[in-house]
């Protein structure tokens, strides 16, 4: 498929997957938690110990994102929409994909001490909804190639200029178009500048042809692999020389705007989850620079793959509970918590090469189980339905 100059394709390919549906009547209380292995994968506990995100924004640039939804109240700030046209706010089809990637990075829950849906990595970080493409079952879809073709340059600058302290790209174009455009790279360095932290999906080519992904590609983005629940990367996980580290991308449990819970997949819910371990890393220390929270994630990830790197899995499996660790040895850039430093290098990695492919799997435990445009998310079949408010 080929998209508008500057447009991204929308979030929805609802992969049939070979799982039960929970019986909406009998499912215990606990059996949407119980399925989040992502948050036991990434030591959340441990870094709990010290901050759940209170205090940061990220800023979710995405479909629209549900803010009634009983797992968001009160996270969701007021946002932008830059499509203007398709689904109305309030539809389905309007909220998807963005719902699903908030409730990875915010969810708080609901019920009785918040112990029914879906807990997100950072629960007390709020979540500033841009609304920069459309849902694949948008109605308007046939026509997207109407869109304005700067929505997603405008939308990192919006929220850069918002008070979004991390910028979650959970979306891309590997097609065979694809191509680095000139405004959103700028506006990548824009929000750099400003102090934002900005991830990327690394792109769901593996299976494809590893096509490079945009907006993963450019210079200053943390781009996420993904891996499954044993450790290894993906299959559908794009394999490419800006992989800066990896994350759960395999039976992830999403909320959903018709108040049930999927399980899904995709670099998408991976970009998601590190997204919400900078907020943890960024309420710690909040006056460190976008580029030494990259070191810190960098320098702290686990298992990282022979050679430091891999095309594959970047420099290994994120773990927030590290970074905060060590980022209490480092100063404050000088120049503040809101100015990035310059960056000298094109890439996280060592740049483009054929040789780096090596994928050896992260030990992760194996614990209970679970885009847009070509880094999306998945969603399968129906968990359960979401408790009835009292």
């Amino acid at each position: 498929m080929t998209v508008p100059h500057g447009v991204r394709r929308a979030a929805t390919a609802l992969a049939a997957a070979t799982l039960v549906a929970l019986p909406a009547g009998s499912a215990r209380a606990d059996t949407i938690r119980a399925q989040e292995w992502a948050l036991d994968a990434l030591r959340t506990q441990e870094a709990w110990k010290t901050t759940k995100g209170a205090g940061i924004t990220v800023a979710v640039l995405d479909t629209g994102v549900d803010e009634g939804h009983p797992d968001l109240a009160g996270q969701v700030l007021p946002g932008e929409d830059l499509v203007g046209f398709g689904a109305r706010r309030g539809d389905r089809a309007w909220a998807r994909h963005g719902t699903a990637m908030a409730g990875i990075i915010a969810g708080r829950g609901h019920g009785d001490d918040n112990a029914d849906g879906v807990l997100g990595i950072a629960p007390e970080a709020k979540i500033l909804p841009v609304r920069v493409i459309l849902e694949d079952k948008d109605p308007a879809r046939p026509r997207a190639r109407t869109a304005r073709g700067g929505a997603l340059a405008d939308g990192i600058r919006w929220a850069a200029d918002h008070g979004a302290d991390v910028i979650n790209l959970s979306l891309g174009d590997d097609s065979d178009s694809a191509h680095p455009e000139p405004r959103e790279d700028a506006a990548v360095r824009y929000a750099l500048s400003k102090g934002a932290v900005v991830v990327a999906s690394a792109g769901n080519g593996g299976e494809h042809g590893d096509h490079v992904s945009y907006p993963a590609a450019y210079p200053g983005v943390i781009a996420v692999a993904a891996v499954d629940r044993y450790g290894s990367r993906a299959a559908f996980s794009t394999r490419r020389w800006y992989a800066t580290v990896s994350a759960p991308g395999v039976d992830v449990v999403i909320a959903d705007p018709d108040r049930r819970y999927y399980e899904g997949w995709g670099t998408s819910a991976a970009a998601a989850f590190v997204s919400g371990a900078v907020a943890l890393v960024r309420a710690a220390h909040p006056g460190l620079s976008p580029a030494q929270i990259r070191d810190l994630l960098t320098s702290t990830a686990r298992d990282t793959p022979r050679g430091g790197r891999s095309d594959a899995l970047g420099a290994g499996l994120v773990d927030p509970a590290a970074a905060i660790a060590r980022g209490s040895r480092l100063r404050p850039s000088a120049s503040g918590p809101r100015v990035a430093r310059d960056y000298t290098g094109r890439y996280f990695g060592p740049g483009p090469h054929s040789s780096d492919s090596s994928e050896p799997g992260i030990p992760v435990p194996a614990l209970a189980a679970g885009a847009v445009g070509v880094a999306l998310l998945a969603a399968a079949v129906v968990l359960r339905r979401g408790r009835r408010r009292s």
